[in-house]
């Protein structure tokens, strides 16, 4: 009996053992996106709205992101403590996966501001957000078709200082809010949904 419980520990410890090697670099990026299907669905299209759906955005996008996770340069619930446990070669291959994934454009109804978003869209962040934030090769977060309330939430983030959007946006951002308010912003996100 003692024998066949030790045998039991080792076949168990040797699964964990093996697991954790397997994610550690070895893994295929196909393997690596399933383990965020939980939260980024299936193929990264995600079916929450507290959470991006990362089908289609850029492997740079996706890789740099994961790498302010795991570094903590970029705050997060949860996303941080995961990060850690992938490599560079991990978050690259996340990248080419994801990047090559249809995007995901979300079923949610837009307001009735979209007018007035696209306009705030050409004027301040259609530069960097080309094709309304769904061109990949910009190498910047998709917008077009995104969850409003995961948009809303990074916003607000960006405005009361606690998530680094880089200083031309926070200041394109800053400005729009000075100007327009809370207004303004959801404007900006009736436009972003009304994309499909």
């Amino acid at each position: 009996m003692k024998n066949k419980k030790t045998l039991g520990a080792a076949l168990l410890l040797s699964s964990v053992v093996f697991s954790g090697a397997s994610m550690a670099g070895g893994a295929s990026a196909e393997a690596l996106s399933v383990t965020c299907a939980g939260c980024h669905g299936y193929n990264g299209a995600s079916t929450g709205p507290a959470t991006p759906s990362l089908a289609g955005m850029s492997e740079t996008y996706i890789s740099d992101s994961m790498k302010a996770y795991k570094s903590e340069e970029r705050p997060s619930t949860i996303m941080s403590r995961i990060a850690k446990g992938y490599d560079d070669d991990d978050f690259a291959k996340m990248g080419t996966f994801f990047a090559a994934q249809k995007m995901h454009m979300a079923d949610q109804s837009a307001g009735n501001k979209s007018k007035d978003g696209k306009k705030l869209h050409k004027k301040n962040c259609e530069k960097c957000h080309s094709e309304i934030g769904t061109e990949a090769s910009d190498d910047s977060g998709q917008l077009a078709g995104q969850w409003v309330p995961y948009l809303k939430y990074s916003l607000e983030d960006a405005l009361d200082g606690s998530r680094d959007m880089g200083k031309k946006m926070m200041k394109k951002l800053k400005k729009v809010h000075k100007k327009g308010g809370e207004e303004s912003i959801q404007a900006l996100l009736d436009y972003y949904a009304s994309q499909k």
